[in-house]
């Protein structure tokens, strides 16, 4: 599966404009609550909701079935987070479900998993809420700043709050590490 042409550009752009409205610098990690707090969305940990057992026993019958999820309550959506996944991968998870609200993804998809049904988004929307969630939390502008000055995917990735996968990830897609090599050849020529 591909982005729509021109998906990227937009994204980007978009990210910009929701982290100026919520006062993040580009330099700052995401401040996921206050990207939610602007959209006027809630965010709440399962385990506010039910027993950390009842997770722990979801997670034993299949790993990674529940990471995050979006619901919409009196015309308000809700996302819930699984406590049990890492800083850096709610962040990822959150981010990812932001990205459906303000993509304004429907949940028409209907998926089985033991003969229960759940209602998802079609490939095509989990694909762009991953790209758009991953802009989101490492903006290219930001990445080029850390490209500029060096930085490991490590180091982007403690530093911003992210698993070492979403750093790379962004690290690929957006091209930067091309983009400084291209400068620093293009400076050593001229000096």
């Amino acid at each position: 599966m591909t982005l729509p042409r021109g998906f990227k550009a937009k994204a980007e752009r978009e990210a910009r404009k929701l982290r100026e409205n919520a006062g993040i610098t580009r330099s700052a990690s995401l401040d996921l609550k206050a990207i939610a707090d602007n959209l006027g969305v809630r965010i709440i940990s399962a385990d506010d909701l039910v027993e950390i057992e009842r997770l722990e026993e979801i997670e034993c019958i299949q790993a990674y079935a529940f990471s995050a999820c979006t619901f919409e309550i009196n015309g308000r959506h809700v996302i819930v987070y699984n406590p049990l996944r890492t800083r850096p991968r709610r962040r990822s998870d959150i981010a990812h479900e932001l990205a459906h609200i303000i993509l304004d993804h429907d949940l028409t998809e209907i998926q089985y998993l033991n003969d229960i049904p759940f209602r998802t988004c079609q490939p095509d929307q989990e694909e762009e809420a991953t790209a758009f969630g991953g802009t989101l939390l490492l903006p290219r502008p930001t990445l080029l700043i850390e490209a500029r000055c060096g930085a490991t995917i490590k180091q982007i990735a403690k530093k911003f709050g992210v698993t070492t996968q979403m750093a790379q990830f962004r690290w690929n897609t957006t091209g930067v590490q091309k983009q400084v090599a291209a400068e620093t050849a293009r400076n050593t020529r001229q000096a």
